[in-house]
C-alpha cells in the first residue's frame, strides 16, 4: 500500500460503493483521523469540511455504512470504500446521492438546449418565430412579458390551479431566459450565484 497524499487541508476524497450491487453511493472527505476510525470501528467516518469536524455517515439516521473494504487509487489520492447500508445514503432518502443529481441533471440539459434556441434567434433572427419578435421589439417589450408571466404565476397559485402554474411558471422561465440573453447575463452566473448563496 502506497502512503496515501492527503490535500493542502489534510483531507483525501473517499468514493462510497455499494459492495453488493456496485452502485456509487456517495463521496465524502476523510482526515486521517477519520479514516483510523472507519478502520477501526469497520464504519464510515467522514470530515466534514462545512462544520470542520469528524461524523459518522448514518449518525443521525441510523443509515450507516459498514466496511467491506478500502483501497486506494494509482496515484494514492483516493480512495474507494466498498461498503454495505443500512438504509438509504442520500440524505433526501434515495438510495445514492447521484440519484438526485440526475435529476437535476436532465433538468440543466433542457435549460442548456433551450439557452441554444433563444440564442440561435438571437444571432440569426429567423422570420415568423416569437423569439426574433422579442428581439426586435427590444427591451421594453421583453420587460413588458417578464412582468405579464409573473402576474400571471402569481393569479395562478392563487386559483389553486396546478396545470395552470406549471405553465405559466414555465412561460416566465422562458421569458427570463429571453431577458437574460437581451441583457448578456449568461445562465452559469446565476447558477455561481445560487452557489454562493447556498455557501
Amino acid at each position: 500500500m502506497k502512503p496515501l497524499k492527503f490535500d493542502e487541508q489534510g483531507l483525501i476524497p473517499a468514493i462510497i460503493q455499494n459492495a453488493a450491487t456496485g452502485k456509487v453511493l456517495m463521496l465524502g472527505y476523510m482526515n486521517e483521523e477519520a479514516l483510523g476510525r472507519t478502520r477501526e470501528e469497520g464504519v464510515v467516518w467522514f470530515y466534514s469540511r462545512s462544520r470542520s469536524r469528524l461524523w459518522k455517515k448514518g449518525e443521525s439516521s441510523g443509515n450507516v455504512l459498514e466496511v467491506v473494504s478500502i483501497s486506494e487509487d494509482c496515484d494514492a489520492d483516493a480512495l474507494l470504500v466498498l461498503a454495505n447500508p443500512a438504509g438509504p445514503t442520500c440524505h433526501t432518502g434515495a438510495e445514492s446521492c447521484f440519484e438526485t443529481l440526475g435529476e437535476i441533471s436532465k433538468i440543466g440539459t433542457g435549460v442548456a438546449k433551450l439557452v441554444k434556441v433563444i440564442d440561435g434567434r438571437y444571432k440569426e433572427r429567423p422570420e415568423g418565430s416569437y423569439t426574433t419578435y422579442l428581439f426586435d421589439k427590444g427591451l421594453d417589450k421583453i420587460l413588458k412579458k417578464v412582468g405579464e408571466e409573473a402576474a400571471e404565476v402569481i393569479i395562478a397559485s392563487k386559483n389553486e390551479n396546478r396545470p395552470e402554474l406549471v405553465g405559466e411558471l414555465t412561460d416566465l422561465l422562458f421569458h427570463s431566459l429571453v431577458l437574460m440573453r437581451e441583457k448578456g447575463v449568461a445562465v452559469e452566473e446565476v447558477l455561481q450565484e445560487l452557489n454562493r448563496r447556498e455557501r
